[in-house]
Protein backbone atom coordinates (compact mmCIF):
# COMPACT_ATOMS: atom_id res chain seq x y z
CA UNK A 1 0.00 0.00 0.00
CA UNK A 2 1.33 3.41 -0.95
CA UNK A 3 -1.61 5.56 0.15
CA UNK A 4 -3.11 5.33 3.65
CA UNK A 5 -5.24 8.46 3.48
CA UNK A 6 -8.92 7.68 3.99
CA UNK A 7 -8.36 3.92 4.36
CA UNK A 8 -9.65 1.99 7.38
CA UNK A 9 -7.60 0.08 9.92
CA UNK A 10 -8.86 -2.63 12.27
CA UNK A 11 -6.51 -3.25 15.18
CA UNK A 12 -6.80 -5.60 18.13
CA UNK A 13 -5.31 -4.54 21.45
CA UNK A 14 -5.33 -1.02 20.07
CA UNK A 15 -6.31 0.91 23.19
CA UNK A 16 -3.02 0.67 25.07
CA UNK A 17 0.67 -0.05 24.70
CA UNK A 18 2.10 -0.88 21.28
CA UNK A 19 -1.36 -1.07 19.74
CA UNK A 20 -2.20 2.43 20.95
CA UNK A 21 1.07 3.74 19.51
CA UNK A 22 0.32 2.12 16.15
CA UNK A 23 -3.20 3.56 16.17
CA UNK A 24 -1.93 7.08 16.84
CA UNK A 25 0.63 6.98 14.04
CA UNK A 26 -1.80 5.58 11.46
CA UNK A 27 -4.51 8.05 12.42
CA UNK A 28 -2.00 10.85 11.92
CA UNK A 29 -1.36 9.35 8.47
CA UNK A 30 -5.00 9.96 7.60
CA UNK A 31 -6.55 6.57 8.30
CA UNK A 32 -9.76 5.72 10.09
CA UNK A 33 -9.30 3.24 12.93
CA UNK A 34 -11.50 0.63 14.54
CA UNK A 35 -10.02 -0.45 17.85
CA UNK A 36 -10.86 -3.86 19.26
CA UNK A 37 -9.78 -4.22 22.87
CA UNK A 38 -10.83 -6.42 25.78
CA UNK A 39 -10.50 -3.64 28.37
CA UNK A 40 -13.32 -1.08 28.37
CA UNK A 41 -11.36 1.19 30.71
CA UNK A 42 -8.49 1.26 28.21
CA UNK A 43 -10.96 2.00 25.42
CA UNK A 44 -12.44 4.89 27.37
CA UNK A 45 -9.01 6.38 27.99
CA UNK A 46 -8.05 6.02 24.32
CA UNK A 47 -11.26 7.64 23.07
CA UNK A 48 -10.81 10.52 25.48
CA UNK A 49 -7.28 10.99 24.15
CA UNK A 50 -8.49 11.10 20.54
CA UNK A 51 -11.31 13.45 21.48
CA UNK A 52 -8.73 15.90 22.82
CA UNK A 53 -6.70 15.51 19.62
CA UNK A 54 -9.83 16.24 17.58
CA UNK A 55 -9.59 12.83 15.91
CA UNK A 56 -12.64 11.25 17.51
CA UNK A 57 -14.55 11.09 14.21
CA UNK A 58 -11.79 8.93 12.77
CA UNK A 59 -12.02 6.35 15.58
CA UNK A 60 -14.52 3.67 16.52
CA UNK A 61 -13.98 1.20 19.37
CA UNK A 62 -15.40 -2.23 20.17
CA UNK A 63 -14.87 -4.25 23.32
CA UNK A 64 -13.52 -7.52 21.96
CA UNK A 65 -12.11 -10.82 23.16
CA UNK A 66 -9.96 -12.02 20.24
CA UNK A 67 -10.52 -15.66 21.20
CA UNK A 68 -14.26 -15.25 20.51
CA UNK A 69 -14.73 -15.94 16.81
CA UNK A 70 -18.37 -14.87 16.70
CA UNK A 71 -17.44 -11.58 18.36
CA UNK A 72 -14.65 -11.10 15.81
CA UNK A 73 -17.10 -11.56 12.94
CA UNK A 74 -19.53 -9.12 14.56
CA UNK A 75 -16.68 -6.60 14.96
CA UNK A 76 -15.87 -6.90 11.26
CA UNK A 77 -19.51 -6.23 10.38
CA UNK A 78 -19.59 -3.23 12.70
CA UNK A 79 -16.36 -1.87 11.23
CA UNK A 80 -17.76 -1.98 7.72
CA UNK A 81 -20.99 -0.33 8.80
CA UNK A 82 -19.02 2.47 10.42
CA UNK A 83 -16.28 3.20 7.87
CA UNK A 84 -16.84 0.91 4.90
CA UNK A 85 -14.11 -1.34 3.54
CA UNK A 86 -11.27 -2.40 5.82
CA UNK A 87 -7.88 -2.32 4.10
CA UNK A 88 -5.43 -2.83 6.97
CA UNK A 89 -5.67 -5.52 9.66
CA UNK A 90 -3.33 -5.41 12.62
CA UNK A 91 -3.45 -8.45 14.90
CA UNK A 92 -1.77 -6.88 17.90
CA UNK A 93 -3.60 -8.19 20.98
CA UNK A 94 -1.33 -10.25 23.20
CA UNK A 95 -0.75 -11.33 26.77
CA UNK A 96 2.29 -12.09 28.88
CA UNK A 97 1.75 -15.78 29.56
CA UNK A 98 5.20 -16.39 31.02
CA UNK A 99 5.55 -18.64 34.01
CA UNK A 100 7.52 -21.66 35.22
CA UNK A 101 7.00 -24.43 32.67
CA UNK A 102 6.52 -26.99 35.44
CA UNK A 103 3.63 -24.98 36.85
CA UNK A 104 1.75 -24.68 33.56
CA UNK A 105 -1.70 -26.20 33.34
CA UNK A 106 -4.05 -26.60 30.39
CA UNK A 107 -5.87 -23.41 31.39
CA UNK A 108 -2.59 -21.51 30.98
CA UNK A 109 -1.77 -23.08 27.62
CA UNK A 110 -5.27 -22.42 26.36
CA UNK A 111 -5.13 -18.80 27.46
CA UNK A 112 -1.63 -18.05 26.18
CA UNK A 113 -1.94 -19.81 22.82
CA UNK A 114 -5.56 -18.83 22.12
CA UNK A 115 -4.80 -15.13 22.57
CA UNK A 116 -1.25 -14.82 21.23
CA UNK A 117 -1.65 -17.14 18.25
CA UNK A 118 -5.34 -17.97 18.06
CA UNK A 119 -6.22 -14.27 18.05
CA UNK A 120 -4.07 -13.84 14.95
CA UNK A 121 -5.76 -16.79 13.24
CA UNK A 122 -9.19 -15.42 14.09
CA UNK A 123 -8.31 -11.99 12.75
CA UNK A 124 -6.95 -13.38 9.49
CA UNK A 125 -9.81 -15.84 8.98
CA UNK A 126 -12.37 -13.09 9.57
CA UNK A 127 -10.91 -10.10 7.75
CA UNK A 128 -8.78 -11.43 4.91
CA UNK A 129 -11.73 -12.81 2.89
CA UNK A 130 -13.37 -9.39 3.17
CA UNK A 131 -10.21 -7.64 2.02
CA UNK A 132 -9.87 -10.03 -0.91
CA UNK A 133 -13.52 -9.55 -1.80
CA UNK A 134 -13.29 -5.77 -2.21
CA UNK A 135 -10.25 -6.28 -4.45
CA UNK A 136 -8.51 -3.01 -3.61
CA UNK A 137 -5.53 -4.58 -1.90
CA UNK A 138 -4.49 -4.09 1.67
CA UNK A 139 -2.05 -5.13 4.34
CA UNK A 140 -1.89 -7.53 7.29
CA UNK A 141 0.41 -6.94 10.26
CA UNK A 142 0.64 -9.37 13.17
CA UNK A 143 2.57 -8.67 16.35
CA UNK A 144 4.97 -11.44 17.37
CA UNK A 145 8.08 -10.82 19.46
CA UNK A 146 11.84 -11.12 19.41
CA UNK A 147 11.12 -14.02 21.77
CA UNK A 148 9.76 -15.89 18.76
CA UNK A 149 13.14 -15.75 17.06
CA UNK A 150 15.38 -16.92 19.91
CA UNK A 151 15.09 -17.49 23.67
CA UNK A 152 14.97 -14.09 25.37
CA UNK A 153 13.10 -14.37 28.65
CA UNK A 154 13.21 -17.00 31.40
CA UNK A 155 10.04 -19.06 31.84
CA UNK A 156 8.81 -18.07 28.38
CA UNK A 157 8.21 -21.46 26.74
CA UNK A 158 4.53 -20.74 26.15
CA UNK A 159 5.03 -17.15 25.04
CA UNK A 160 7.93 -18.01 22.74
CA UNK A 161 6.05 -20.90 21.15
CA UNK A 162 3.05 -18.71 20.36
CA UNK A 163 5.15 -15.88 18.95
CA UNK A 164 7.24 -18.26 16.84
CA UNK A 165 3.99 -19.61 15.40
CA UNK A 166 2.90 -16.08 14.48
CA UNK A 167 6.17 -15.48 12.62
CA UNK A 168 5.92 -18.77 10.71
CA UNK A 169 2.28 -18.09 9.84
CA UNK A 170 2.98 -14.64 8.45
CA UNK A 171 5.92 -15.97 6.43
CA UNK A 172 3.73 -18.74 5.01
CA UNK A 173 0.82 -16.58 3.80
CA UNK A 174 2.84 -13.69 2.39
CA UNK A 175 3.44 -15.05 -1.12
CA UNK A 176 -0.15 -16.24 -1.48
CA UNK A 177 -1.71 -12.91 -0.51
CA UNK A 178 0.77 -10.98 -2.68
CA UNK A 179 -1.12 -12.30 -5.72
CA UNK A 180 -4.03 -10.06 -4.68
CA UNK A 181 -1.96 -7.05 -3.71
CA UNK A 182 -2.26 -7.73 0.01
CA UNK A 183 0.99 -7.19 1.89
CA UNK A 184 2.02 -9.13 4.98
CA UNK A 185 4.30 -8.07 7.83
CA UNK A 186 5.24 -9.48 11.21
CA UNK A 187 6.24 -7.09 13.98
CA UNK A 188 8.87 -8.41 16.39
CA UNK A 189 9.15 -5.88 19.22
CA UNK A 190 11.51 -5.82 22.15
CA UNK A 191 10.93 -3.91 25.37
CA UNK A 192 8.23 -1.22 25.21
CA UNK A 193 6.34 0.81 27.77
CA UNK A 194 3.04 -1.10 27.78
CA UNK A 195 0.43 -2.49 30.13
CA UNK A 196 1.23 -6.11 29.39
CA UNK A 197 1.96 -6.52 33.11
CA UNK A 198 -1.84 -6.38 33.55
CA UNK A 199 -2.28 -9.63 31.61
CA UNK A 200 -3.65 -11.43 34.65
CA UNK A 201 -6.51 -8.93 34.87
CA UNK A 202 -7.36 -9.56 31.22
CA UNK A 203 -7.67 -13.34 31.53
CA UNK A 204 -11.27 -14.38 30.71
CA UNK A 205 -13.03 -16.36 33.40
CA UNK A 206 -13.05 -19.56 31.34
CA UNK A 207 -9.23 -19.63 31.43
CA UNK A 208 -8.88 -19.04 35.18
CA UNK A 209 -9.98 -22.31 36.73
CA UNK A 210 -7.00 -24.58 37.33
CA UNK A 211 -4.33 -22.06 36.32
CA UNK A 212 -0.84 -22.75 37.60
CA UNK A 213 0.40 -19.24 36.86
CA UNK A 214 -1.42 -17.23 39.52
CA UNK A 215 1.77 -16.52 41.45
CA UNK A 216 3.59 -15.57 38.23
CA UNK A 217 0.76 -13.22 37.22
CA UNK A 218 0.71 -11.63 40.65
CA UNK A 219 4.46 -11.01 40.44
CA UNK A 220 4.10 -9.61 36.94
CA UNK A 221 1.35 -7.22 38.03
CA UNK A 222 3.81 -5.54 40.41
CA UNK A 223 6.45 -4.97 37.73
CA UNK A 224 7.21 -1.30 37.14
CA UNK A 225 7.30 0.02 33.60
CA UNK A 226 10.85 1.22 32.98
CA UNK A 227 11.30 4.64 31.37
CA UNK A 228 14.23 3.09 29.51
CA UNK A 229 11.86 0.89 27.51
CA UNK A 230 10.81 2.20 24.11
CA UNK A 231 7.91 4.54 23.39
CA UNK A 232 5.01 2.73 21.62
CA UNK A 233 4.93 5.55 19.06
CA UNK A 234 8.23 4.18 17.78
CA UNK A 235 6.53 0.84 17.07
CA UNK A 236 3.84 2.76 15.23
CA UNK A 237 6.40 4.39 12.97
CA UNK A 238 8.01 1.02 12.26
CA UNK A 239 4.62 -0.42 11.33
CA UNK A 240 3.70 2.50 9.09
CA UNK A 241 6.99 2.17 7.24
CA UNK A 242 6.46 -1.58 6.93
CA UNK A 243 3.03 -1.15 5.40
CA UNK A 244 4.13 1.51 2.93
CA UNK A 245 7.21 -0.50 1.86
CA UNK A 246 5.61 -3.96 2.21
CA UNK A 247 8.37 -5.22 4.51
CA UNK A 248 7.96 -8.72 5.92
CA UNK A 249 10.04 -8.40 9.09
CA UNK A 250 9.51 -5.35 11.29
CA UNK A 251 12.20 -5.24 13.98
CA UNK A 252 12.32 -2.61 16.71
CA UNK A 253 15.42 -3.72 18.63
CA UNK A 254 18.69 -5.40 17.69
CA UNK A 255 19.04 -9.00 18.84
CA UNK A 256 21.25 -10.06 15.95
CA UNK A 257 23.76 -11.99 18.08
CA UNK A 258 21.16 -14.36 19.54
CA UNK A 259 19.37 -14.85 16.23
CA UNK A 260 22.68 -15.51 14.46
CA UNK A 261 23.74 -18.00 17.15
CA UNK A 262 20.48 -19.91 16.77
CA UNK A 263 20.63 -19.88 12.97
CA UNK A 264 24.23 -21.08 12.96
CA UNK A 265 23.38 -23.93 15.34
CA UNK A 266 20.54 -25.03 13.06
CA UNK A 267 22.73 -24.90 9.96
CA UNK A 268 25.52 -26.77 11.73
CA UNK A 269 23.12 -29.57 12.65
CA UNK A 270 22.15 -30.19 9.01
CA UNK A 271 23.80 -33.04 7.07
CA UNK A 272 26.27 -32.12 4.31
CA UNK A 273 24.73 -31.37 0.89
CA UNK A 274 23.80 -34.57 -0.89
CA UNK A 275 23.90 -36.68 2.26
CA UNK A 276 20.46 -37.90 3.30
CA UNK A 277 19.69 -40.07 6.26
CA UNK A 278 17.38 -43.04 5.91
CA UNK A 279 16.09 -45.90 8.00
CA UNK A 280 17.50 -49.26 6.94
CA UNK A 281 14.89 -51.97 6.79
CA UNK A 282 15.84 -55.37 8.15
CA UNK A 283 14.01 -58.21 6.45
Amino acid sequence: MKDLEGKTLFITGGASGIGFGITQVLLDAGMNAVIGDIRQDHIDEALDFFEKKQQRRQVHAIQLDVTDRNAMAAAADESERKFGKVHVLINNAGVDCNGPFRDAQYADWDYGLNVNFGGVINGVQTFVPRILKHGEGGHIVSTASLAGLAPVYPDAAMYGAAKAAVIAFMEAIRSDLAKDDVGVSVLCPGGFRTRIHESGQNRPERYRDGSGFRAAEDKLSKREVSPQWSDPLYAGEVVKRGILNNELYLMTHNMADRVRERAEAIIKAMPPPGEHSFVRRSD
